[in-house]
C-alpha cells in the first residue's frame, strides 16, 4: 500500500494553532485517498509556529496527486487556524508543496492545489 508523508506548517502569529481536529484527503490522476485523521497521540498537534509530518496510508495508488483536501472540525470551541503550507513526500520521494497561507475558520473544507508553475508560451503577435 502506497505511503505519503504530510507535513503541515501553522502560521507563527498570536492564535495561529488549533486543537480541532484536521483530516486530509488525497486527490490524484487515479483516484482518491478515504479522510485521514492526522493526530499524534499523546502530542499537542497544530501549535503556533509548529512544523508537523505524519504518515498517511492509502489503499490504492492515487497516480499523480492534484489536490489536498483539508477538513477542519471543531474539538470542544471553534478554533480558527492558520495553515501555511502542506508539503507532501510521495511513495516515490517527489515532494509537491501545496501552499495555502490563509485562516481557516469553523468547520469545512479547503482544497489546495499544489504550488508549481506551469511553463508559459510567449504570445504570437
Amino acid at each position: 500500500m502506497p505511503s505519503y508523508t504530510v507535513t503541515v506548517a501553522t502560521g507563527s502569529q498570536w492564535f495561529a494553532g488549533t486543537d480541532d481536529y484536521i483530516y486530509l484527503s488525497l486527490v490524484g490522476s487515479a483516484g482518491c485517498s478515504e479522510k485521514h485523521l492526522l493526530d499524534k497521540p499523546f502530542y499537542n498537534d497544530f501549535e503556533r509556529g509548529a512544523v508537523d509530518s505524519y504518515d498517511v496510508t492509502v489503499d490504492e495508488e492515487l497516480g499523480e496527486i492534484q489536490l489536498v483536501k483539508i477538513e477542519k472540525r471543531k474539538y470542544w470551541l471553534h478554533d480558527d487556524w492558520y495553515l501555511k503550507y502542506i508539503t507532501l513526500k510521495t511513495p516515490h520521494g517527489d515532494y509537491i508543496e501545496f501552499p495555502c497561507y490563509r485562516w481557516i475558520t469553523g468547520d469545512g473544507e479547503v482544497v489546495l492545489r499544489d504550488g508549481r508553475v506551469e511553463p508559459w508560451l510567449p504570445l504570437e503577435h
